[in-house]
């Protein structure tokens, strides 16, 4: 709610002082802002929607719906840049002149202080959330704290110039300003794009995530023998772990249970919001080639347990 309404405020700012002064560049970081503030409202709604439990048609839960917001935002975001580009093109060749830029130096600076510290709170949020639509938000009003600033020194630039010059002819700064700020949002579209594919492809989780969940279950050696077909993904803050442990084929049912209960609490207490799967398989000394890999036994264990199966 914080971002729908500080959005909402500048983007009524931005509006009438871009207007009034005739400046593309504050009716481009306008824009901007009006996509920020969608992005806030789908933001809101995608991570309510995220943390409805699973049901028959969602067995896996609702999370990929943050992923789906995420795209639809960059979506958008890249068709505001393009526009904002095609808009800042044209004036540059018509030569329209800004009036007044001072007001413009006045809001850019407050939509810059203002998004900065809304940022810092949201990105707060996300990271203990651990939400991509909360963080993407979070980096719309990051992009539009720089943005602004670039708007606001060429704006400065502009409204200096009439003391000290009798014909500046630098108004084309304003233009240049907001294919500059359109470039920014291209990338942080591209990004934005780029985490929310990821997820809906069920990429697996980054390196030091996939680390750590294989220090924990090496953490039970020597009682598990060895692990393999360890697959991760991840859907807005949830996360989908699976693989299978090699265990001695002489523990009881009630002893491997405990094993896998154990390491499921230990995982889940990293990551709350897990859904962890283990299979479990008795070690019968021979390593196929999909479980080398994860093997845990010196040679020498691996041929004494290969021997006690056959004997």
């Amino acid at each position: 709610m914080l971002s729908v309404a500080s959005n909402s405020i500048l983007v009524v700012f931005k509006v009438i002082v871009g207007m009034l002064i005739s400046s593309v560049s504050i009716i481009s970081e306008a824009i901007h802002s009006g996509m920020d503030l969608l992005a806030a409202v789908i933001a809101m709604f995608s991570v309510k929607k995220s943390y409805l439990p699973a049901d028959d048609i969602h067995p896996f839960g609702h999370g990929k719906v943050e992923s789906i917001s995420g795209l639809i935002e960059a979506v958008l975001i890249f068709i505001a840049a393009f526009w904002i580009i095609f808009e800042a093109l044209r004036k540059l060749m018509s030569a329209g002149e800004v009036e007044s830029p001072g007001w413009g130096v006045a809001v850019m600076f407050l939509s810059a202080v203002l998004n900065f510290f809304v940022s810092q709170r949201l990105f707060a949020v996300g990271k203990e959330a651990d939400s991509i639509a909360l963080t993407a938000d979070a980096w719309h009003l990051r992009t539009d704290v720089y943005t602004s600033m670039g708007v606001m020194v060429s704006l400065a630039i502009i409204w200096t110039s009439h003391f000290f010059f009798v014909d500046p002819r630098i108004h084309w700064l304003d233009p240049v300003a907001a294919i500059f700020v359109a470039v920014i949002i291209l990338k942080a579209a591209y990004d934005l794009t780029s985490q929310a594919l990821g997820e809906l492809m069920d990429v697996k989780l980054p390196p030091d995530e996939e680390g750590w969940i294989r220090s924990a279950i090496i953490g039970h050696k020597p009682e598990i023998h060895g692990y393999h077909q360890l697959r991760t993904r991840k859907a807005g803050n949830f996360r989908f772990i699976e693989f299978h442990i090699k265990v001695d084929p002489q523990m009881t049912v009630e002893a491997s249970h405990g094993i896998t209960r154990e390491l499921k609490s230990r995982v889940m207490d990293r990551y709350p919001a897990a859904t962890v799967t283990i299979h479990v398989e008795p070690c019968d000394g021979h390593c196929t080639e999909v479980c080398t890999a994860g093997c845990l036994l010196s040679p020498s264990r691996r041929l004494q347990i290969s021997g006690t199966v056959k004997g």
